[in-house]
């Protein structure tokens, strides 16, 4: 296990002044990180041509070699850098070959960067079938996220694509992702998984979970700036796919620009989608290397950790808590009875006491506060958080 006080005062340095409990949302930059984007805009600034020549490509080559190590991805041209999670499977659904009556299945907790790109393809006669999230943990008795028992009932021989959270954006339910992609495989359904919750918290191999597309934006698990990410497409049905989306750098013979040539390039690069943002690249690959140094098991075990503390500060305190127990990952979810102004002016609140969550809303508009965690959040912090809301519950009664 890595030393969790010289991680903060090293990479964390402002942890000593905020409490931060959103990584969910968006996470803060590793100090590494933040000097290498502040090097690379400083270089860019006074020699861009050479800086994109000398710097720029050999990165993004880091981005596509480093991350399909990471995956186990067979070949590094699975990789391709794309701006968002929502991108990425936008570019994905609308490459696709559809015929009127196929379907795709996802459960109804889905954040919807993996929800409405699937909705969207009803013009082309696709239908979405939400699947009824179902609870995995016996104590929790709410909802939680996608299930291979839940699921099966809506699969049948139209059915295209199962996509899923690796691990839930509201609930923390962590997807039994080798399970459900057995099942696609062995069915011959596209297996999608979103991972912008999980990557930098558990150990994701696409061959063995037989993932066939994973699309993660950088700002959350990955601890790496807004606006950029990165897209896997299993080789075999990259090159089944034609993108509608064609970036200036998505074809075969790209670099003979006047050409007009509609090829598209092997693998996953035909979904490139032009210039790439080279600062964003750095910050994946540097982040990244950070999370490969900590070891994700290591990371793992260590926001469960937190998760189940958090938990049990939060039971005692006599609030319902509605993600998986024992923690399935880093996010711990709570209903407040509360209206939706009120749960507002409670984040406000504790904001104004350093410490940093949000609100959500269920779809019934019932208001629940989210907890999430990263590498370098500690047991003290969870404690002093649930002082801090032992005295704001003294204060309201």
């Amino acid at each position: 296990m890595y030393n969790v006080e010289q991680l903060r005062a090293d990479e964390f340095p402002g942890s000593g002044e905020t409490i931060y409990f959103n990584h969910a949302g968006i996470s803060p930059l590793p100090a590494r990180t933040q000097a290498r984007v502040k090097w690379a805009i400083d270089e860019f600034a006074q020699q861009p041509g050479r800086f994109w020549m000398k710097h720029g490509l050999v990165y993004a080559e880091r981005l596509r070699q480093e991350m399909a190590a990471f995956l186990n991805a067979v070949s590094p041209w699975e990789i391709v850098p794309i701006a968002t999670t929502s991108a990425g499977l936008n570019a994905v659904a609308q490459g696709m070959a559809w015929q009127p009556g196929d379907n795709v299945l996802f459960c109804d907790v889905e954040f919807p960067s993996n929800v409405y790109p699937w909705l969207s393809l009803a013009r082309e006669g696709v239908e979405s079938r939400l699947v009824p999230a179902i609870s995995s943990s016996l104590s929790a008795g709410a909802d939680g996220g996608l299930t291979l028992a839940a699921l099966q009932p809506y699969v049948n021989d139209r059915t295209r694509v199962i996509a899923a959270s690796a691990i839930q954006f509201f609930t923390g339910q962590r997807t039994d992702l080798t399970a459900v992609g057995r099942f696609c495989h062995e069915r011959g359904i596209l297996f999608v998984v979103d991972a912008i919750q999980a990557i930098g918290h558990m150990a994701i191999d696409v061959q063995a979970m037989h993932i066939d597309v994973l699309a993660c934006g950088g700002q959350k698990s990955l601890l790496a700036l807004p606006g950029q990410g990165f897209l896997y497409v299993r080789q075999e049905v990259a090159e089944q796919m034609q993108p509608r989306a064609i970036g200036s750098n998505a074809t075969v013979d790209y670099l003979h620009w006047l050409k007009y040539d509609l090829t598209p390039a092997p693998a996953a690069q035909r979904f490139m989608s032009g210039t790439p943002n080279i600062p964003g690249i750095i910050a994946l690959v540097e982040s990244l290397g950070l999370i490969r140094e900590l070891g994700v098991e290591n990371i793992d075990r260590h926001t469960r950790a937190l998760s189940d503390k958090a938990t049990a500060v939060l039971t005692n305190l006599g609030y319902r808590v509605i993600s998986p127990q024992p923690a399935h990952g880093p996010i711990v979810t709570f209903a407040v009875d509360l209206s939706s102004e009120e749960a507002d002016a409670l984040v406000a609140t504790l904001a104004r006491q350093h410490i940093a969550l949000v609100k959500h809303l269920d779809k019934e508009g019932n208001t629940y506060l989210r907890l999430s965690f990263h590498c370098y959040n500690t047991i003290a912090e969870i404690e002093q958080f649930g002082g801090i809301m032992q005295e704001i519950g003294r204060l309201g009664d």
